[in-house]
């Protein structure tokens, strides 16, 4: 049996080992919010959180903008311009009355597509050790520090969504199962 596309080299660079501990974490963090509709994608279940599904998406498509785009790259944010208000704290964890559960999953993939797409032509143009875009007190983290922050971010919302989606229907589990459609592919 061949390993599943998310799962990293069991011997690789250490390229290959941060690129596939991220793609791990995204198909973990797809699998568990699969296939939920909108009202799912909305409700609240844990009383103590105002988590829910589609908000931790709509935050992910954020920081995968954020990170891949500005970041990094030093390009617009995609996402955030297509926020229909000056309220991205708020629009990114809540799903509204006019989104549907298809453009919440849309949101994501493509957010995660772009992300793929930058980190393919950083790499080929420098690779992890070059500085990336953001300036933070006359620094400018490498672009393997952003990767590892934004694997850092996936793994404490991966984490947040065991704990909601195991509350709406009981799933539960380490990681997709071996034969789950990678979405969205790469």
């Amino acid at each position: 049996m061949t390993d599943p596309p998310w799962e990293p080299p069991l011997a690789g660079t250490d390229v290959e080992h941060a690129v596939g501990t991220l793609e791990r974490l995204r198909a973990t963090f797809r699998w568990k919010a699969d296939g939920l509709d909108v009202d799912q994608l909305r409700s609240r279940p844990v009383p103590s959180s105002e988590l829910s599904v589609g908000g931790l998406l709509k935050h992910l498509a954020v920081v995968e903008d954020d990170v891949f785009c500005w970041r990094m790259a030093g390009q617009p944010p995609v996402t955030w311009l297509s926020v229909p208000e000056d309220d991205v704290a708020r629009w990114q964890f809540t799903v509204d009355e006019d989104e549907s559960a298809e453009s919440v999953y849309a949101l994501w993939a493509a957010a995660v597509a772009r992300s793929r797409s930058t980190l393919e032509r950083l790499l080929a143009d420098g690779g992890l050790d070059q500085p990336g875009h953001l300036e933070l007190e006359d620094a400018r983290p490498s672009v393997r520090r952003h990767l590892h922050d934004l694997i850092e971010e996936y793994g404490r919302h991966t984490g947040h969504l065991d704990l909601l989606r195991e509350a709406i229907d009981g799933r539960a589990g380490e990681d997709p199962p071996h034969d789950w459609p990678l979405l969205p592919p790469r």
